[in-house]
């Protein structure tokens, strides 16, 4: 009778590595095997889980997903092995007991296909013998009377000392494809390396070089930023750096004889010293530097993605201006400005271009037709283009409505992605008949009323929040910034009557072709009345009705709850709290007088517990109410429109487009942003600049240094007067691992090193 193996169960290591108990875990591993998004577990399953936010059930979901593919490889090298008939019950032991994928591969490297090597030669001369003899280290015995029992002119064996040098070869490659040293020499490069980078030899060093600070760098390899590898890499890839990774390696050798139990005392010493020397130096550094580089390209990948995620969630969520009229403007020179008139809705109404600053007459008709243009829409505001002639324009426009006598806030837009979105298959099914440039003054205009509706239709690498991004895993980058997206999306919520294919695509439960169905059904049959009415769209079903009812608002709707958070499934609920109250639904609604008088203990059952319910009451309180912060101006100064206008010691105002590990990026209204690097974000020490700034926020900095040359600003967001600071860490015990040149524990740059206040793109801290 033989008894099967039980399933394997990721929920117990899933659980340690997170800190979050096994119930919960268990819990959510059901929810996701059931077909449920994350949006929807974390918002509308609460009790299930225990209040979970989504960031801790995208990492279950995550570590379910590394787990359940390791057990999957595990069991391939298991069969792998038995079907070479050498597992034995310690080795499946040590494959069975292993959680994580590089052990496990250290673990199948001896067993595993490869290409001819010294060692497997040597094993056809027949020498394996001679090699376990060595191995054995006996305290007596002659190596070379032992190798002469070897020699084989048919074998071509003719020497001893080719004999133990076959033996060797097969001692060495025993010892480097053991997974016990190649932890050994792999933990010893994380802890103890280092990583130096110099000029190629096919490149001449130049000190105008974005690489300089890298022509004589060394850092521990444990504490090199990710910014700083991926820099590295980057200029390895243009052909200008060579990078190199290193360790002592009098340590290691010492550590693997020991490990392999080597004898002083044994005649055969000699000859197991020269084969761990053998398969350090030829077999284990290259490969093991392989396997370190791999792993800190991954930690720096994984660093770089969450620094754009993070930059790309503030943007998303910046502040909307709202459900106003608004003109758009694509500001232009030789082409002239577009500018585009928008409802309140964000429906196209008009377009027309002006050619402000190309000639005395040019610009008097320029402000004839924009001063009727503005008239005609009657906006609320105007929004302007960032880009080129993006200040001068806005001068432009701002005069005119003093001529005007008109208060109308001009607002400046980034520009980022617009052109990307103007090409795109989406804009041309938006607006087949306009002009690439008049698309782009619509999304300009868009991008003001509503930053993530408009957003969610451009690529997220071409927004300009990103550090590396096209040097960092692709799809790791990409499955990231979906998420991202995702979440901001059904954080906000979407307006069912009104949003965009791309925008409805986001909602938990919809993706591509239903979001174009939708559109479909809306364009044929009008607005949606209901959320029930979703059920009629063809392929909706009540699995993807489940997911995202939740996250879509009709207002002005048959039911005052469709404009609301509350799930279609808990509708009958909310209509009892109401009739015990004795009031309308839809008196209660937004009435917090009447919503307070509800006892949630008398409402708590089997699948609805607090948590739920304090939601529902939230959302009674402020239905359908928007997360987002409200809109507020940068308000740049108005005397400094180019570069050459800045001067040092100059106070600005400014609004930080992109967050770096080493500092931050602020648009000061000159079409060139400025870094505030590290440094000089606070008047005490930062690990991270995320610690104190992010992007979207209005910050006030004082200008350090411009080079006009290299179109390069320097920032300071210090206080003026504040007392210097060392702006050191506190005094940390020192490690004894004997490494040259320690790295300084704060954040200014080292004597002999350019200040990095400096950079000429937002993606390099170079």
């Amino acid at each position: 009778m033989t008894t099967e193996t039980p399933a394997f169960n990721p929920v117990p290591f899933v659980s340690k590595d997170l800190s979050i108990s096994t119930r919960q875990v268990s819990a959510v591993a059901k929810l996701f095997t059931e077909g449920n998004t994350v949006p929807f577990i974390a918002r509308y399953r609460k009790e299930a889980h225990g209040n979970l936010d989504e960031v801790q059930i995208t990492d279950i979901q995550e570590k379910l997903a590394y787990y359940n593919t390791l057990e999957a490889r595990r069991q391939t090298i298991l069969n792998s092995i038995e079907e070479q008939c050498k597992l034995t019950d310690e080795l499946k032991k040590k494959i069975e007991a292993s959680i994580s994928k590089t052990e496990l591969e250290d673990l199948y490297l001896p067993y595993k296909p490869k290409r001819r090597t010294r060692a497997m030669i040597a094993r056809e001369k027949g020498l394996e013998p001679l090699a376990e003899l060595i191995l054995k280290q006996e305290i007596s015995g002659d190596p070379e009377a032992e190798a002469a029992k070897f020699i084989n002119e048919e074998k071509e064996v003719k020497t001893t000392d080719e004999a133990l040098q076959g033996a060797r070869d097969i001692i060495a490659e025993w010892i480097a494809e053991k997974a016990e040293v190649r932890a050994l020499i792999r933990e010893a490069y994380f802890k103890t390396g280092t990583i130096s980078s110099a000029p190629s030899a096919a490149s001449e060093p130049d000190d105008n070089s974005k690489y300089k600070d890298y022509f004589e760098f060394s850092q521990p390899i444990d504490e090199i930023p990710s910014h700083r590898y991926l820099a590295i890499r980057r200029g390895e890839t243009e052909g200008v750096l060579r990078r190199k990774l290193a360790i002592d390696a009098d340590p290691q050798i010492e550590r693997m004889k020991q490990l392999v139990e080597a004898n002083p005392a044994s005649p055969f010493f000699g000859e197991l010293e020269k084969a761990v020397f053998d398969a350090y130096k030829r077999l284990l550094t290259t490969s093991v530097e392989i396997d370190v580089s791999v792993e800190m390209k991954m930690k720096a990948d994984r660093a770089a993605v969450e620094i754009f995620a993070k930059n790309l969630r503030n943007l998303l969520l910046a502040a909307p201006y709202g459900e106003k009229a608004v003109i758009g403007i694509d500001p232009g020179l030789r082409t002239g400005c577009k500018c585009v008139a928008l409802d309140a809705t964000g429906k196209y109404l008009d377009t027309v271009t002006v050619y402000p600053g190309q000639s005395a007459e040019k610009e008097k008709q320029a402000k004839i037709k924009l001063a009727e243009f503005i008239e005609k829409f009657q906006p609320q505001a105007i929004a302007v283009g960032n880009g080129t002639a993006g200040r001068e324009t806005e001068a432009f426009v701002k005069s005119l409505l003093n001529e005007m006598r008109k208060k109308i806030s001009v607002v400046s837009v980034s520009e980022s992605g617009a052109s990307v979105y103007s090409a795109s298959p989406i804009a041309r099914e938006e607006f087949p008949d306009l002009d690439l440039t008049v698309r782009g003054a619509i999304s300009i205009a868009r991008r003001l009323q509503d930053p993530l509706a408009e957003l969610v239709k451009v690529d997220p690498k071409s927004i300009g929040v990103g550090q590396y991004q096209h040097d960092v895993f692709q799809q790791l980058l990409k499955d990231k910034l979906d998420e991202v997206v995702v979440s901001c999306v059904n954080r906000v919520g979407v307006e069912l009557n009104t949003a965009s294919a791309p925008l409805l695509s986001r909602v938990a439960g919809i993706g591509d072709s239903l979001a174009k169905k939708i559109v479909d059904y809306r364009n044929e049959h009008g607005a949606f009345k209901s959320r029930e009415e979703l059920m009629k769209v063809s392929g909706l079903g009540p699995r993807a009705f489940e997911q995202a009812a939740g996250f879509l608002r009709i207002h002005g709707g048959e039911n005052p709850l469709d404009a609301s958070a509350v799930h279609p499934e808990r509708y009958k609920l909310v209509e009892q709290i109401a009739a015990d109250l004795g009031e309308p639904l839809e008196k209660m609604i937004g009435n917090v007088e009447i919503v307070k008088q509800v006892r949630i203990s008398n409402y708590i059952s089997g699948d609805v517990g607090e948590l739920t319910l304090k939601d529902i009451i939230d959302e009674l309180n402020k239905p359908g109410r928007d997360p987002r912060e409200q809109f507020e101006e940068v308000g740049f100064r108005e005397d400094v429109m180019e570069m050459k206008d800045l001067k040092e010691g100059m106070e600005l105002k400014g609004v930080v487009t992109n967050v770096t590990a080493f500092g931050a990026f602020v648009d000061i209204g000159v079409h060139q942003d400025g870094l505030v690097h590290i440094s000089e974000l606070a008047d005490r020490f930062i690990k991270d600049p995320a610690e104190v700034v992010q992007a979207g926020d209005r910050i006030e900095v004082r200008v350090l240094e411009v080079d006009l040359q290299r179109k390069r600003i320097s920032l300071s967001a210090k206080k003026k007067n504040a007392p210097k600071t060392e702006n050191r860490k506190p005094p940390q015990t020192p490690r004894n691992n004997s490494r040259p040149n320690p790295p300084r524990h704060d954040n200014r740059p080292r004597r002999d090193e350019k200040p990095r206040g400096f950079a000429n793109n937002p993606f390099a801290d170079l």
